[in-house]
């Protein structure tokens, strides 16, 4: 385990930020929040054997946990992320956060890794960086990776709250197109999969990553898992269809599972509304873990 310089101070550092973070937490802990000591947050590297070093960045406290997992492209730097830091930390909850291989500040190249890959990061997060069950917190398709770590390691899943979820969203949107354009993209050997969050306009999946992708789906069979489920969608959202988290509500096996709509929710879900909705969601579900604990 290798430890660098606190590299940046953590969002909340005017007072009209600080405004914004006190109003995301609920009534009770807002005295907590105001008493706490703001400490800077610090980049750590985790050295796995023949892997990329992960970037990550934890706090200590007390269970259940919250892991943050980001979507494709992303990183753990988004203003979700950073917010439920600040959330944790009022509460004196453990939470960490973290870079899949080649993204963010990980080592490697994105395009070397794949959904198999990523999830191997998220379960070594699990097994090595964390202690006892977590609330896992997927952004996009990290809201797959988090039903994925969930069944491989359901001892350490204490709740699950999808952002938008992206279940088998790469692979459903290529299968969704028409026959000669997957003739012409399987020929290319890559996909130019548009998006509307980078300069490009668009993502280069390679035909690799779709067929290991494959690997991962989960929605065309019931989905074992039995912990408390929270998906939470924006009605607006024009990269993931809100359908995607009735499809994983209708298929987890779990009888405690909720779906939040946003009507004029968009995709990222980072609008002060979103985040504040997101917060009260995690804290409602360290009520409950509290409580039946």
């Amino acid at each position: 385990m290798e430890i660098c310089k606190p590299a940046f101070e953590m969002a909340a550092d005017t007072p009209e930020e600080k405004s914004f973070v006190f109003g995301l937490l609920s009534k009770r802990h807002q005295q907590l929040q105001s008493s706490s000591v703001r400490h800077k947050s610090t980049i750590q590297y985790a050295t796995r054997p023949d892997l990329p070093k992960l970037a990550y960045s934890k706090l200590k406290g007390k269970s259940p946990g919250v892991v943050f997992l980001p979507g494709f492209a992303s990183n753990m730097g988004g203003q979700k992320a950073e917010a439920l830091e600040e959330f944790c930390k009022s509460l004196g909850h453990s939470y960490l956060r973290f870079d899949y291989s080649g993204c963010g500040l990980s080592e490697g190249e994105m395009g070397n890794y794949n959904m198999g890959a990523w999830k191997k990061d998220v379960l070594y997060v699990l097994d090595e960086l964390v202690e006892g069950p977590q609330i896992l917190v997927g952004s996009s398709m990290g809201g797959w990776l988090m039903l994925l770590a969930a069944l491989a390691r359901p001892e350490k899943t204490a709740a699950l709250v999808g952002i938008s979820a992206a279940a088998d969203h790469f692979v459903m949107a290529f299968n969704a197109l028409p026959i000669e354009t997957k003739k012409e993209i399987e020929e290319q050997g890559f996909w130019k999969f548009p998006t509307k969050h980078n300069v490009e306009g668009f993502y280069t999946l390679s035909m690799d990553f779709l067929k290991e992708a494959e690997n991962h789906c989960i929605l065309q069979s019931p989905i074992p898992v039995s912990c408390p489920v929270r998906m939470i969608h924006g009605l607006k959202d024009s990269d993931v269809p809100w359908h995607v988290s009735m499809q994983v509500a209708e298929r987890v096996l779990s009888s405690d599972v909720d779906v939040i709509f946003r009507k004029h929710g968009l995709h990222r879900m980072s609008e002060k509304d979103d985040i504040k909705l997101i917060v009260y969601t995690i804290d409602d579900l360290i009520d409950k873990l509290t409580t039946l604990g």
